[in-house]
């Protein structure tokens, strides 16, 4: 064997990209293993192709998505470096505002289970949401039965193998956007969003991706059955009408822990109203 031909194994052991990976960007053509011995056919990487490993180990490991990455290490190799600053910039901002939330879950925890409920679950509270990438469902039915349904789909779609082997994931809870102006036993207005990172394909052409932008609302946490949140409902709706504030757009449930893990009485809801 050349000097020059470095099998996966030892090629993953010195850019710390697991075999998995490296087969992944094979297949992409993203890092592709450069020489060939011409007796057995087998393939192996080169000295030089080292460095493009590590960059894209560095890269994806401060949180650059594969295709941020690949744009970086291109107008890299362009000399475009104020986009490379544009690109680092952003996601310096990014990050900045999740260390904030970080540092305010933290002082929440830090006050203990009683004054941690005491402080999310007194009044409503208006605030700038965080824009969101998602994949999304809409479909008119019955709440309980439609939601359900529309949840599994979009995780069986998030979680198939060709998402998954685009490392696709879920960033933030699962959120119920309720698009009509009255409550409807049957044929309701129903779209279930979950918030995603990564390149990700649906199948369902019902499926859709898109953007929800920084929307300003009143939050309020509700922290009970399902059976019961028309008190959080009210209680929202007060304090709109009170502080002469105009609705702008659909009401909201975000989902902040699993049903399914917890007893009903401890179910957690956020629910957003939009204003003007």
């Amino acid at each position: 064997m050349a000097i020059d031909q470095i099998p996966i194994g030892k090629f993953s052991f010195i850019t710390r990209l697991s075999i998995k990976a490296l087969r992944y960007y094979d297949e992409k053509g993203i890092l592709t293993p450069k020489a060939k011995d011409n007796f057995t056919g087998y393939r192996y990487y080169t000295g030089d192709q080292i460095a493009d490993g590590i960059k894209i180990k560095t890269l994806t490991g401060l949180g650059f998505t594969l295709d941020e990455t690949l744009e970086i290490m291109q107008t890299d190799l362009n000399g475009d470096y104020k986009t490379i600053e544009k690109l680092i910039d952003k996601k310096l901002t990014v990050t900045k505002e999740e260390i904030k939330r970080l540092e305010n879950l933290s002082v929440m925890l830090r006050k203990g289970r009683n004054e941690m409920m005491k402080m999310t679950l007194t009044e409503p509270v208006i605030k700038e949401t965080q824009p969101l990438r998602v994949i999304s469902k809409r479909e008119k039915g019955s709440y309980g039965k439609t939601i359900g349904k529309l949840i599994g789909e979009l995780m069986q779609c998030l979680y198939s193998p060709e998402n998954q082997r685009n490392f696709v994931k879920m960033v933030g809870p699962i959120m119920t956007i309720y698009h009509d102006q009255e409550f409807k036993d049957e044929d309701a207005d129903i779209e279930v969003a979950v918030p995603i990172s990564g390149k990700i394909t649906a199948v369902d052409p019902k499926i859709e991706i898109k953007n929800i932008p920084t929307l300003k609302v009143v939050s309020l946490i509700h922290k009970g059955s399902y059976e019961t949140i028309s008190q959080a409902y009210a209680k929202l709706d007060d304090y709109v009408r009170n502080h002469d504030l105009k609705y702008s757009g659909p009401i909201m449930d975000v989902y902040l822990n699993d049903p399914n893990k917890v007893d009903k009485d401890d179910i957690l809801t956020e629910v957003q109203a939009q204003i003007k």
